[in-house]
């Protein structure tokens, strides 16, 4: 009976005719299974309404600081779902999601620019200094690629020692900008803080969505595929594919580098 009862206050049907009344203390029960079941599928807003009917049901019409209490921990639980628990960025999720949402946007005079950094060489640093010092780097990584970030942009942790600047309302050669002084700024960092031998630097594509990038499978995956011309290029750089020409290209001193790999164009 109780499962049932649940299962409609979820899905928003009437109770069946034939269920026995419940007290005001087992239907906050109730309500309050609603909720978790709810906060766990995220549909937050609805759980937030399960809440005040439960406290209503317990105390009658709840007062104005427990109607501000629970706004604040319907707030907080729906801010660390979208959070790394290690390095407090954004996780994978949210970024899919805000993506998604940026692309159905986006102005396409200006576009939507994605920019995908990975540490060099970050498998050494575990091997070396053991995966506990490993998290450390992440956590400062993170503190310095959202140092300078604009209004409206925001770092997410991608996956491992991968992390994506989203720069929505920038065209790319600011967001070529952007990226270039994180990587400078992370090569210029004194790492000796964390240890007296470690030096760390990352290696960044940036992806333009315009009118031939319309989803966030193929944004990601040109930026990912020009994260990678900038390791084979040597590291340590930012990798860009020209607005004319559609060659790719190193931003600051690493353009002068002589070998620059050429990566056949994402289609379709």
């Amino acid at each position: 009976m109780e499962t049932g009862t649940v299962r409609a206050l979820v899905q928003g049907a009437p109770v069946a005719e034939d269920t026995p009344p419940l007290s005001p203390r087992n239907r906050a029960a109730l309500h309050t299974a609603a909720a978790e079941r709810l906060a766990a599928e995220g549909s937050w807003e609805q759980a937030y309404t399960h809440l005040c009917s439960a406290v209503r049901l317990l105390q009658g019409e709840p007062p104005q600081d427990e109607l501000d209490r629970l706004r604040r921990e319907h707030a907080e639980a729906r801010e660390q779902s979208r959070r790394d628990s290690l390095t407090a960025s954004y996780n994978r999720r949210y970024l899919d999601e805000r993506l998604a949402a940026l692309l159905s946007e986006v102005d396409l005079r200006i576009g939507l620019c994605l920019a995908l950094v990975d540490i060099d060489h970050f498998k050494l640093v575990n091997d070396t200094h053991g995966h506990l010092f490993g998290d450390r780097v992440l956590q400062r990584m993170v503190t310095e690629l959202d140092a300078a970030l604009p209004e409206t942009a925001f770092c997410a942790r991608y996956g491992g020692e991968e992390f994506a600047l989203v720069l929505p309302g920038r065209d790319l050669a600011q967001a070529v900008e952007i990226s270039e002084q994180a990587r400078e700024r992370i090569a210029r960092f004194d790492w000796s803080e964390l240890h007296d031998e470690l030096r760390v630097t990352v290696s960044i594509g940036v992806a333009h969505a315009e009118g031939r990038i319309a989803d966030v499978d193929r944004l990601i995956g040109e930026a990912d595929q020009l994260l990678y011309t900038a390791k084979a290029a040597g590291r340590n750089a930012v990798a860009y594919r020209a607005a004319r020409g559609g060659h790719v290209r190193l931003a600051g001193a690493a353009g002068a580098r002589r070998s620059i790999p050429q990566p056949v164009r994402t289609t379709g």
